[in-house]
């Protein structure tokens, strides 16, 4: 298995890879599908039960899994985490061949604030604040094939999570103008990427408003999506097995229903 991680210049981030090589046992393996794991944390930590436990089940599953460890604190300030999932997108993309994966299928997956930047990386893809980064890279390298919502944050507005954004913002006092910068149910057009979403009624750190703006924001751009909300459960289930110490039977199916939708998308479905 392929084990290391990467240091994506010119950020501070890092990846690291779970993958396997495109021999295995002598034989060749078909190109995976790729996953970037964003684990949440509020942009003030990273959130470890949300990182290598949802990565190893999509491992499991035959996919090529990478964990995106972006900054945070004063280091999620002026875009950092978005211009660093995008160019964790774009390195999957470039090296595709190295990981046996197939570029046409790069997915973004993430819990609370990393559904945030899962979504901003689907949303925000032409965004001119990531020229910086990508230069000359092909327009698009970086934009998902679909994104993975656990539980995400979207929304600056009434029904926000005030800290995740405060925290991109740089200040705790942000103004309706810099938080609008990150509602990103504002900024859902016709190119914004596919989606997963769940969410849980009983979710009172992040409510499900954030889950059903973005699903309406998608409706109205056309955008197709599969959106789940269980009854029960607290934020920050991660997997919602014993494993990440919150057991629930009813909601653990949100994993197997996030896999077949993975697999079942086809490149067609994008535009």
């Amino acid at each position: 298995m392929i084990l290391e991680k990467i240091q994506l210049a010119p950020t501070e981030a890092t990846l690291t890879a779970l993958c396997y090589p495109p021999f295995f046992n002598s034989m060749q393996i078909t190109p995976r599908r790729a996953v970037i794991i964003c684990p949440g944390g509020g942009y003030g930590f990273l959130a470890e039960r949300e990182a290598d436990p949802i990565a190893v089940s999509f491992l499991a599953a035959g996919f090529a899994t990478f964990i995106l460890n972006y900054t945070v604190k004063k280091g999620a300030e002026n875009y950092a985490p978005l211009k660093q999932v995008a160019l964790a997108v774009k390195y999957v993309r470039e090296h595709a061949e190295e990981y046996n994966i197939d570029p046409a299928y790069v997915f973004t997956c993430g819990s609370s604030a990393g559904g945030h930047l899962a979504a901003s990386a689907g949303v925000l893809w032409n965004s001119p604040v990531l020229d910086e980064v990508l230069g000359d890279a092909p327009k698009g390298i970086n934009r998902p094939t679909g994104m993975i919502l656990c539980y995400p944050v979207i929304t600056a507005g009434e029904w926000t999570n005030k800290t995740t954004i405060a925290n991109l913002c740089g200040t705790k006092e942000f103004t309706k103008e810099e938080g609008d910068r990150f509602s990103l149910e504002l900024h859902v057009n016709d190119t914004t990427c596919p989606a997963f979403i769940w969410h849980t009624f009983a979710d009172t750190t992040v409510p499900v408003q954030n889950s059903i703006l973005m699903a309406d924001a998608m409706t109205n751009a056309k955008v197709p999506f599969e959106l789940h909300i269980f009854p029960e459960g607290k934020h920050g289930l991660s997997t919602c097995t014993e494993l990440v110490g919150t057991p629930l039977p009813h909601n653990e199916c949100w994993m197997e229903l996030a896999i077949r939708w993975v697999k079942d998308l086809t490149v067609t479905q994008e535009s």
